[in-house]
């Protein structure tokens, strides 16, 4: 077993029985980005928090500070010169992600004209393309605006990735992969999602940005 999925089995061992699926999940994205995909991510409350929580660290370094190959480094010193030199020195490599929760002009322009639980919906639609990824969280498995995203994500040709509690809802049906903690209230289960998402989010990052 990876480390990363070692040491989160040994601090929660509730979540034992879902490292398959971790592992599942990280495959579907890491397959993703080698081909230039991206992620996006949607969720409700906590949730959204966690959405913006995991775009924070795919973006930039998380636990490794991911310099720019030299090649890149020397283009930009070489076309802007001392400015090329401070680009260099504090950009980072990213892994495309988006929150589909950040967008408050669109969302509620949405919500208003169109309907509230297509908010993510439109979102997969305009953004993703096949190849890419949605990740989407509720700790019900059955949030109406994360289903349509996910579905939406299916008909595109999109991989989609759950992450829930206890049994998964409806949100089994229309996931390639389902990550579902054991526990059934919201506070328990999004504790458990934490952790969860940090060892995918290293994960990703060891295999594209190795120290």
């Amino acid at each position: 077993m990876n480390a990363i999925l070692f040491e989160l089995k040994s601090k929660y061992p509730e979540l034992s029985q879902c490292i398959p699926d971790i592992e599942q999940a990280c495959e579907v994205l890491t397959t993703s980005y080698r081909q230039g995909g991206k992620l996006l991510v949607c969720g409700n409350g906590g949730s959204a928090s966690d959405s913006e929580h995991i775009v924070g660290e795919l973006m930039k370094g998380f636990m490794s500070k991911r310099p720019l190959p030299e090649n890149e480094r020397s283009q930009l010193r070489d076309h802007f010169g001392d400015h090329g030199s401070y680009l260099a020195d504090h950009l980072q490599g990213a892994l495309p992600a988006i929150s589909l929760v950040s967008h408050s002009a669109l969302i509620s322009a949405f919500a208003n004209d169109v309907a509230a639980d297509m908010v993510y919906a439109q979102q997969v639609y305009g953004y993703g393309v096949q190849g890419d990824v949605v990740l989407g969280l509720s700790t019900s498995g059955n949030s109406r605006n994360v289903l349509h995203a996910l579905q939406v994500a299916r008909l595109r040709g999109l991989r989609t990735i759950g992450m829930t509690g206890q049994g998964g809802g409806a949100m089994k049906a229309v996931c390639d992969v389902t990550i579902c903690v054991p526990w059934e209230r919201t506070p328990d289960i999004q504790e458990r999602h934490l952790p969860i998402y940090h060892a995918l989010c290293i994960l990703l990052e060891e295999e594209f940005f190795p120290k």
